[in-house]
């Protein structure tokens, strides 16, 4: 967890978490709640931030203490964990867990009256997790807060949503957003670049900047323009592509730059390919989360794209033609 005055929140955290901090002061904060809201915004420092605020109040010092080393006992954080064998996390938040929670928000806070739950992925809750945890939304006790965090809540049910309160995360203006990047130590050129192809997202452009999100666009726009041409193998993109652990940003960066061009034309039939490209970009993002063969479904992909580009510069039978002699 953040420790206090360490660091300072982006100002749309800053805002969000005022805001929460209002309605937990007037009552108007029910137990439950979803942070919701674009990945990398800062919902989980937010729902951490606001833990700290109520749990930091009982005891004083030695709560605080608590929190900074991430041992306050009555704040429970549910989240993906190692399989059985501890070689890679699980994909999905199994019952088990939200049974141990409802065990733990059952019993007498050790430190005044409040315990705080955080959720994270929600949406990664299974059936039977979700079942489990509607159990414990349905029985509500004093003192008790679960928040729920997640980028995706269309995937939780129907019957968690109604039951929870909504906390929803927004991109920023864009001139707070290059603000706070350039506060960051970027340069202003690159804070450009990257807020563009992150579509203001600034927590995106920030990891893409720090990590070589960047560079690695570059790279696969080279890519696509080498497989256009010709110049380049798709087994081999493929297959250097699907090598590391970066082969869903390649298709993110991909799917954008087509995106991008195909908003540039005014070239109707064009335009419709590249969207579709673009649709199926994305599909086989969710491909490589199953046990598809990662190069192969994205080598089906780089295939249509060369092809298209083939068939989008085949002259026509009047060229054909023409070029031959007139007939």
């Amino acid at each position: 967890m953040e420790k206090p005055g360490l660091s300072t929140l982006p100002p749309w955290q800053e805002r969000i978490l005022v805001q929460a901090r209002e309605a937990l002061a007037g009552g108007r904060m029910g137990h439950a709640m979803i942070l919701s809201g674009p990945a990398m915004l800062g919902k989980r420092t937010v729902a951490e931030r606001l833990a700290r605020h109520l749990l930091g109040a009982a005891g004083e010092a030695r709560a605080r203490h608590l929190l900074d080393a991430g041992t306050h006992p009555d704040l429970h954080v549910v989240g993906l964990v190692p399989n059985k064998e501890g070689t890679r996390l699980r994909t999905e938040i199994v019952i088990e867990q939200i049974r141990e929670l409802s065990g733990q928000l059952s019993l007498t806070p050790q430190y005044g009256d409040i315990q705080v739950a955080i959720v994270e992925p929600a949406d990664a809750l299974n059936r039977a997790a979700c079942n489990a945890l509607l159990k414990t939304l349905e029985e509500p006790q004093p003192g008790r807060y679960l928040w729920l965090v997640t980028a995706h809540p269309m995937r939780l049910p129907a019957t968690i949503r109604s039951r929870c309160q909504r906390l929803e995360f927004r991109l920023p203006p864009r001139a707070e957003a290059e603000q706070w990047l350039l506060g960051q130590g970027h340069d202003a050129a690159a804070v450009s670049e990257a807020l563009d192809a992150a579509r203001g997202h600034p927590g995106l452009a920030d990891a893409w900047l720090q990590g070589g999100g960047m560079v690695l666009r570059r790279e696969v726009g080279a890519d696509l323009g080498k497989l256009a041409r010709g110049d380049a193998s798709v087994i081999e993109t493929a297959r250097s592509w699907t090598a590391d652990e970066h082969a869903d940003l390649r298709l993110r960066h991909a799917a954008d730059l087509v995106l991008a061009k195909a908003r540039g034309l005014t070239d109707p039939p064009r335009t419709r390919k590249l969207a579709e490209w673009f649709t199926e970009a994305n599909r086989t993002r969710e491909l490589l989360r199953t046990t598809v063969r990662a190069d192969l479904a994205v080598a089906e992909l780089l295939l249509a794209w060369r092809d298209q580009y083939a068939a989008a510069n085949e002259p026509t039978t009047a060229t054909r033609t023409n070029a031959g002699g007139r007939r």
